[in-house]
């Protein structure tokens, strides 16, 4: 966990440069003061400047009170403000860690890629793994499916507990799961069904990701996926263990690298 500094109001700044969203974390004397998120768009560099300067704005304060900044992400090494960079699973495991000190696992599902993280007692990363080769079961994955079904993604979650049963999606990749997905439809499939299948095939994938390093509870879900109940109720089911998510999720590795900035 982040400890308070015996300075007088310190303040650091964790920026997480993600392939669909850039998220700021802002600590004060070891305690999370502001956040911003906001989307990447095509410019990394306009992006976390953009960020930076938004939550300045939003703590009121100005860029000489901030001792250190981190940033991590796939784009962390475009932060032309940031004084050092870390990777996102030491930065997911410190934000999950001091959100919650019980924490063993964690699964960070993104933009484009997923992680699964093991933790030892003390908070360390003692193992990880991680799919970056394709977006399959990813925030874009979402995307996709969530246009060819012309349903809204903040809907998706809710969606899916409506259903009475799970369409079957054999594939994850993006291109062939469509092509499920408009063969389901075409077949008179209710959109909850297909979603919930969805959900279905994303938990399951990750799952078997996860236990591949040794799964071990408790769980915490982190990253924008996780505000998807679905996909959180579906993945419990898969690990047999309850997935904590908390109101933090998507900017966890911003405030991983928040509180890193600390040490």
């Amino acid at each position: 966990m982040c400890t308070a500094s015996e300075e007088k109001t310190v303040y650091t700044m964790g920026i997480d440069v993600g392939s669909i969203t850039t998220k700021a974390a802002l600590m004060r004397d070891g305690l999370l003061y502001a956040s911003r998120v906001i989307f990447t768009g095509y410019s990394v560099e306009a992006a976390a400047g953009r960020v930076y300067e938004e939550v300045l704005s939003e703590a009121k304060i100005t860029a000489d009170q901030v001792r250190r900044i981190i940033a991590t992400g796939y784009g962390r090494k475009g932060v032309p403000m940031a004084h050092g960079t870390l990777t996102e699973i030491l930065c997911h495991a410190a934000g999950a860690y001091h959100q919650n000190p019980e924490i063993r696992f964690i699964i960070d599902i993104g933009g484009q890629d997923s992680k699964a993280i093991l933790l030892d007692d003390n908070g360390k990363v003692g193992n990880f793994t991680m799919n970056d080769k394709c977006a399959a079961g990813t925030g874009r994955f979402l995307e996709v499916m969530a246009r060819a079904l012309e349903v809204n993604l903040e809907d998706f979650g809710e969606l899916s507990l409506k259903a009475s049963e799970r369409a079957k999606i054999s594939s994850l990749c993006t291109v062939f799961a469509e092509s499920e997905v408009i063969s389901l439809i075409a077949k008179g499939a209710p959109r909850e069904d297909i979603v919930a299948g969805i959900h279905e095939a994303i938990g399951t994938r990750v799952a078997a990701m996860a236990k591949r390093i040794g799964l071990r509870g408790p769980v915490m879900m982190t990253g924008g996926v996780a505000k998807n109940k679905g996909v959180v109720k579906a993945l419990a089911e898969k690990l047999a263990l309850p997935v904590l998510v908390s109101p933090y999720a998507q900017i966890n590795g911003a405030l991983g690298a928040a509180c890193l900035a600390w040490k």
